[in-house]
């Protein structure tokens, strides 16, 4: 069930992006993980992450003729909200809505699929019964809350499409973006091209879902391990559910607190960072598209006052806890902030601390990620 969206994928992405300053660093050898402290045990937590609607157990009964009767009702609301939110910038788009309905369909209901969407070369006259894995009850609460409150549709199924993975996501865990899984694609370009990027403990700072830290283990494959953190609760036991998923346990470890406070024991041995931080200006929040602003967590949209507040923070940690030759990637807002922390990285007290920084274009052209190596 992996929906596929179009898109450009970059060769030698590394190579393409624009040098910023270029030295030949010195590395030393990849920590071992038994050199490693013994590492703090993530809390535990109450939470329980909800069960996408994919994977919930076909448990309800219903006819095909209510199921019919519920998308044409599901149909109709999504092809009126254009006209009733003209007058607003912030407008939904019928056509994606009803993409959307047919994925709604195809994770909700067990048979065919083709039976709702092409009743008319159905012959049967609809008194058959369809196993649903939602009651149709909740299909049409669930379907009232994409269009009235604006919720995102990931979070209306409970899933995400990322690269070849199908991750969990809920209230409280950022929805992972498209353009995100170039992170995934520079690492496996950099340890395709050095394997010493593969043997070491690798970082995923504020993992969310745990998108990332799962696309980066995956490429590590067995000799690379990824510590991935998050201060959100609901974060720490929906990626930790992912990775579980993934059968990615002794790979991936999941631990709770703010950015580098959960490493301590790895100060001076990663061989990467990697991070998409909060990085939307604090004023920018209430302007956001509805599904995002009115939903996902502002924990890891609001980066500050420039949206640079979390991005300065990696610099400096990342100065601290990347091994010599240790790699970084860090996504931003756009070619401004790009501009602006890789001056910062520069300059200061940082200025002998990197090496080869560069600025990466996501699938759009816009430039969004800065790369570099620890001197």
């Amino acid at each position: 069930m992996i929906r596929i969206f179009p898109s450009l994928r970059f060769t030698s992405l590394l190579s393409a992006a624009k040098p910023l300053c270029s030295y030949s660093p010195a590395r030393e050898p990849p920590a071992s993980f038994t050199e490693a402290k013994s590492s703090p045990e993530t809390n535990s937590l109450s939470i329980t992450p909800k069960t996408p609607l994919f994977l919930r157990t076909p448990s309800h009964a219903t006819s095909l003729s209510e199921v019919w009767k519920w998308h044409d009702w599901a149909k109709d609301l999504a092809s009126s909200v254009e006209e009733s939110s003209k007058n607003s910038e912030d407008v939904l788009d019928s056509v994606i809505l009803l993409r959307e309905l047919k994925w709604l369909i195809e994770d909700s209901i067990v048979d065919d699929p083709l039976v709702i969407l092409h009743r008319s070369e159905i012959s049967d006259n609809g008194e058959k019964n369809v196993k649903l894995r939602a009651s149709l009850e909740e299909l049409y609460d669930l379907w009232r809350q994409r269009i009235e409150k604006r919720r995102p549709f990931q979070y209306v199924v409970g899933c995400e499409h990322w690269r070849d993975l199908v991750l969990c996501v809920e209230e409280g865990v950022l929805i992972p973006r498209p353009e995100t899984e170039l992170i995934v694609d520079m690492v496996e370009e950099l340890v395709t091209r050095d394997e010493w990027f593969k043997k070491g403990f690798w970082a995923d700072l504020g993992t969310g879902s745990g998108a990332i830290a799962i696309g980066i283990a995956k490429v590590l494959g067995s000799r690379g391990r990824v510590i991935a953190t998050d201060l959100s609760p609901v974060a720490i036991t929906v990626a930790g559910h992912n990775v579980q998923r993934y059968g990615l346990e002794g790979m991936i470890e999941v631990r709770e607190g703010s950015w580098f406070e959960p490493l301590k024991d790895l100060e001076g041995k990663l061989v990467g960072i990697v991070s998409n931080p909060p990085y939307i200006p604090s004023d920018d929040i209430p302007g956001l598209q509805a599904e995002v602003g009115k939903h996902e967590p502002k924990l890891a949209l609001d980066g500050g006052i420039d949206g640079t507040d979390s991005l300065l923070h990696l610099c400096h940690g990342a100065s601290r806890m990347l091994q010599r030759g240790g790699f970084f990637i860090f996504e931003t807002n756009g070619e401004k902030q790009s501009k602006m922390i890789v001056d910062y990285m520069m300059s200061n007290d940082l200025k002998d601390c990197f090496s080869d920084l560069k600025i990466v274009s996501d699938f759009a052209g816009i430039n969004r990620f800065v790369t570099g190596f620890r001197l």
